[in-house]
């Protein structure tokens, strides 16, 4: 797999930044079962407690709690489905990235702010203040023009690798349903 270039990635910004800014579509939906293991599902089902349902979250604990036991403001992390596309090139590298919902909103921190209420299947996250930011191994899968591009100012502000969301309400997910922000 050849890498992105800086002026590619750029160059697709606009396309980026036309994603819909209060419904969109779930692209993918991807389970962890274990450590550097992806399972793309139709279905996912939401759990306030658990997260999405098969994933490890839960089992692998965070570096960010003093205990080392599962954030909960990192339950479930959702990426741009044109950002990934982007930086991944073909559709079978997107879990690669390491999110479990991949979809087509405007994931920015101007349209989604931490508390912002998301309708995803039946479900319901909202989005929380914990930065999602890309590491060594996103590097490794995506290049380091990637790695720059997604954690740039402008990256971070538009959160091009993703944001951080907890359960609020247990629900079904499917891919293809709709993610919608909810009014207040």
């Amino acid at each position: 797999m050849r890498f992105r270039s800086a002026d590619e990635l750029e160059g697709g910004l606009p396309c980026i930044l036309a994603s819909p800014k209060d419904e969109g579509v779930i692209a993918m939906i991807v389970r962890r079962p274990e450590t550097d293991s992806r399972e793309e599902v139709a279905v996912g089902e939401l759990d306030v407690e658990g997260g999405l349902v098969g994933d490890n979250w839960r089992a692998r604990g965070s570096g960010r709690t003093r205990d080392g036991s599962a954030h909960p403001d990192m339950q479930l992390t959702l990426m741009n489905s044109r950002t990934i596309s982007l930086l991944a090139g073909s559709r079978d590298r997107w879990a690669l990235a390491g999110d479990q919902f991949y979809v087509d909103l405007d994931l920015s921190r101007e349209n989604l702010p931490a508390g912002t209420r998301l309708a995803i299947g039946s479900a319901t996250v909202e989005v929380t203040d914990v930065p999602h930011t890309g590491c060594k191994k996103f590097m490794s899968r995506f290049g380091t023009e990637a790695l720059k591009f997604v954690n740039s100012r402008r990256g971070r502000e538009l959160c091009l690798r993703g944001i951080n969301a907890r359960v609020v309400v247990s629900g079904r997910v499917e891919a293809g349903d709709k993610i919608q922000k909810e009014q207040a």
